[in-house]
């Protein structure tokens, strides 16, 4: 299979000695969900370059436009943490790691991961963490391990619902947030109790009773710099205390902030009684809090004290939302925590469930069907069965193993009060409202097929690359013409602005993050949701699973939901793949659109999509191929891309040329190839903070979200961006960890996003991080011309050819599943 488009052949170059070599480690993701270098959680396991520094110097022009690839590492988009987050988390003594290797502090990404290459457990139902006891008093007898599991199912389950039933209100995701999200649930807290009026929390007045009428355009805001929020700070005494406890431990003072942001108040006790709740910290990673524990315990701790244990088991499942899952297998936590020289990992995972830092959950099988399983008649055998079946209920002939998975309570809440609010819409949706003569009058088939299933059901998922984005487009100018208040909310300010564009409308379009933290949008009713009719969500793909709750319950009953995306794209930077799973359990009518990307690159990225890396005629250079032999090659070829050849050649400016590559590190990621563009474009000598007037950079406001921006200026405020005609100012302490050189991006943080020219850089040591949806996430960004600096030879048409796999362990595809009640 000819797997390059024509323009430039690529030869088969082989590896030069001075390419860097690959190291496999794990990507986060994102998001934000951020990994130690401030990625977001990712897609999963990723392979990233070691970071050589990318030489420039090569002489030469090139006549031709070439065309590059770029490797984008999991949840990179998130890019939330510094990269001196490592560096604040090193440890004065080295530790004696439980797997034998000395305290690395830059090794939070290399840690066993829980979800990629942990094998199985053998032990049958342990994951549950409630031992099967026995009465000394009475003489039944005793309970065999499958019924002991599913009697503590059971128990967990009944304290779920009491915790569910507890609450009065709609809102029961994200409790452990903070910032936007965190206020955001306060105000509509107290806006549903009463305590306060919706117009104490949101900058526009309140809105009327609904109406049944489009609204009149709400008067223009004066534009004001939006200042970067900066995190809640702990109490200087809190600091103080804390950082005392760490310098006994010999960790360092720069961890005693985080500690208390993360610990709260008694963030000293709680670290001088169990040490290990340094691991709660990011950036801060088993060997370091080994250290630090046993600096202050001494002799009274082990690898297998309950305190350490317990914080592995929470760190695993941290580290596993950071590359999107909600959930792990416990076979997964357990070979983790043995890599870990965790002895009993079973027992472990008992003593983390009973003590609340995770939950445990089955599925795979119906409550019933599992309680008559524990009345039937052939317990012996589950009794002894210590290496089957997870659940119990797996040996019998015909029925599915009962998947034992563990949880955060965060992520649990924000799935299960996702799915209530889905079924809720979908449940109070008015059916069969007359949209006949606006199907109608729809600009194509695909189109009005989603406006007449809009018109009868109260959510709808529609599919499709960007030629499709014109039929949600259609759909809300279709509804405000019925006098209705339709929406459509994007996941970047550039996508607002194509929303706005194909609507002709810039009413009619938000972004989510805005819409969610009222400073865009319509504001709230009287009762706290926010005052649409019809929202149509864009981007979908890009929606984690907590955003999509806070999201779900601030809509009101009646309100028509639109999931609205490209499946074939690179997933959130957050934990959860909503819409996948909202695809995959087929929960409510699905529009696939027939609209077809145009041109050469909507061609090869159509054939991406289904495993096919095709020859696509590029006549005026829309697809251009660059063979280099090594990272140094890939860094001046990209340079001379974007400052010469794609201006001259393709007339796009080098302002619209974004590059896009795998990672962060390595000899070609995004750091090397930054420092190169700017040094070509913008040289300065980087004095505010490391940057100049005139350099592009990526403001990261929150974990998830990436903005692209220009610098202005600086002064004693902060940094001052222009972000998409908006000034924000960067206070200066959040620079370090919010702002980043933005020539180069990631493939998830330029997501969502498009540039009239893309240059995708794959250079060799990548290769073990393709796949197909970071190809198509990549090739799909550029809209007039794609260079792809090619450098890894069989390796792009292999990740292609391969079929993409679940990558993300969630609950919610089950739960929607499940019928209520």
């Amino acid at each position: 299979m000819t797997a390059l488009p024509r323009g430039e052949t690529p030869g088969s170059p082989a590896a030069d000695d001075d390419v860097a070599p690959s190291s496999a480690v794990p990507a986060p993701s994102t998001g934000d969900g951020p990994e130690a270098d401030g990625g977001a959680p990712g897609t999963g396991e990723r392979a990233e370059a070691t970071d050589d520094t990318a030489d420039e110097a090569a002489d030469g022009e090139a006549d031709a436009v070439d065309g590059a690839t770029t490797d984008d590492e999991p949840g990179e988009a998130a890019d939330g943490e510094p990269d001196t987050a490592d560096e604040a988390t090193t440890h004065d003594k080295p530790s004696e790691a439980p797997d034998g290797e000395p305290g690395d502090p830059t090794d939070d990404t290399a840690d066993v991961a829980a979800g990629s290459d942990a094998a199985p457990g053998s032990d049958a139902g342990a994951d549950s963490g409630a031992a099967a006891g026995t009465d000394a008093d009475a003489a039944p007898a005793p309970l065999s391990e499958a019924e002991a599991e599913l009697a503590a199912q059971r128990e967990l389950r009944e304290r779920i619902e009491r915790r569910k039933a507890e609450k009065e209100g709609p809102i029961t995701a994200g409790g452990k947030l903070s910032g936007k999200a965190a206020d955001l649930l306060a105000a509509v807290r107290a806006v549903e109790s009463g305590e306060q009026p919706a117009t104490s929390f949101f900058d526009s007045p309140a809105p009327a009773a609904p109406r049944r009428t489009a609204p009149e355009p709400a008067p223009a805001r004066p534009r004001v710099p939006e200042p970067a929020r900066a995190p809640r700070s702990a109490s200087p005494e809190t600091v103080a205390a804390a950082a005392a406890v760490l310098a006994e431990g010999g960790a360092p003072a720069a961890l005693a902030g985080p500690a208390a942001e993360t610990l709260g108040a008694q963030a000293a006790d709680a670290l001088r009684t169990d040490p290990w709740q340094l691991l709660g910290v990011p950036g801060v990673t088993p060997e370091q809090a080994d250290g630090f524990a046993r600096a202050l315990l001494g002799t009274k701790c082990g690898p297998d004290d309950e305190r350490r244990t317990a914080a592995l088991v929470g760190w695993l499942l941290e580290r596993a939302a950071l590359r999107g899952h909600t959930a792990l297998d416990a076979a997964e936590v357990r070979a983790a925590l043995a890599e870990r020289s965790v002895a009993d990992p079973e027992a472990a995972v008992q003593h983390a469930v009973a003590e609340g830092v995770v939950l445990v959950f089955q599925d795979g099988q119906e409550d019933e069907q599992a309680h008559d399983d524990q009345d039937s008649e052939a317990p012996a055998e589950s009794d002894g069965a210590e290496g089957g079946d997870e659940g119990g209920g797996a040996g019998q002939a015909g029925q599915e193993p009962v998947q034992v998975l563990l949880g955060l309570d965060r992520y649990a809440l924000a799935e299960e009060s996702l799915a209530d609010g889905l079924a809720r819409l979908v449940n109070a949706c008015e059916k069969d409202a007359d949209w006949t003569r606006a199907a109608s009058a729809a600009g194509s088939p695909s189109a009005a097929e989603l406006i007449r299933a809009v018109a009868a059901h109260g959510l709808v998922a529609h599919t499709g690359g960007e030629a499709a984005r014109a039929e949600p487009a259609a759909l809300i100018t279709a509804a405000r013409a019925l006098g209705l208040r339709a929406l459509g909310a994007t996941h970047s300010a550039d996508g607002r602005r194509r929303l706005a564009g194909a609507t002709g409308d810039p009413e009619t379009a938000v972004t989510l993050a805005g819409l969610l933290s009222g400073e865009q949008g319509p504001g709230r009713d009287g009762e706290g949701a926010i005052a649409v009719d019809l929202l149509v969500v864009l981007d979908a793909p890009q929606l984690d699973v907590e955003t999509a709750a806070i999201l779900v319950e601030s809509l009101a009953d009646g309100t028509r939901l639109v999931l609205s995306g490209d499946p074939g794209v690179l997933g959130s930077a957050g934990a959860g793949r909503v819409f996948a799973d909202v695809l995959a359990a087929r929960a409510c009518p699905q529009i696939v659109s027939r609209t077809p990307d145009p041109g050469p690159i909507g061609e090869l990225v159509s054939g991406i999509g289904i495993g096919e890396l095709n020859q696509v005629e590029a006549p005026g250079k829309e697809v251009v191929i660059v063979p280099v032999r090594d990272a140094g090659e890939a860094v001046h070829r990209t340079v001379q891309l974007v400052a010469d050849s794609v201006p001259r050649a393709i007339g796009v400016p080098s302002s619209d040329t974004q590059v896009i590559t795998v990672g962060h590190g390595g000899s070609a990621g995004t750091r090397a190839l930054n420092a190169a563009l700017k040094q070509r474009l913008n040289p300065g000598p980087g004095r505010f903070g490391g940057f100049d007037p005139g350099d592009r950079v990526v403001h990261v406001p929150a974990p998830g979200r990436a903005e692209p921006a220009v610098v202005v200026s600086a002064d004693a405020e902060g940094l001052h961006l222009d972000r998409a005609g908006t000034e924000v100012v960067v206070a200066q302490d959040r620079v370090e960890s919010c702002v980043r050189h933005g020539w180069a991006l990631s493939a998830h943080q330029a997501a969502g996003m498009r540039w009239p020219a893309v240059v995708v850089v794959l250079p060799g040591d990548a290769a073990q991080g393709l796949s197909r949806s970071w190809v198509y996430t990549a090739f799909s960004r550029g809209e007039r011309h794609l260079s792809v600096v090619h450098g890894v030879d069989q390796a792009l048409p292999r990740a292609v050819a391969q079929s993409p796999a679940q990558d993300r362990t969630t609950r919610l595809r089950t739960l929607l599943e499940t019928p209520a009640g």
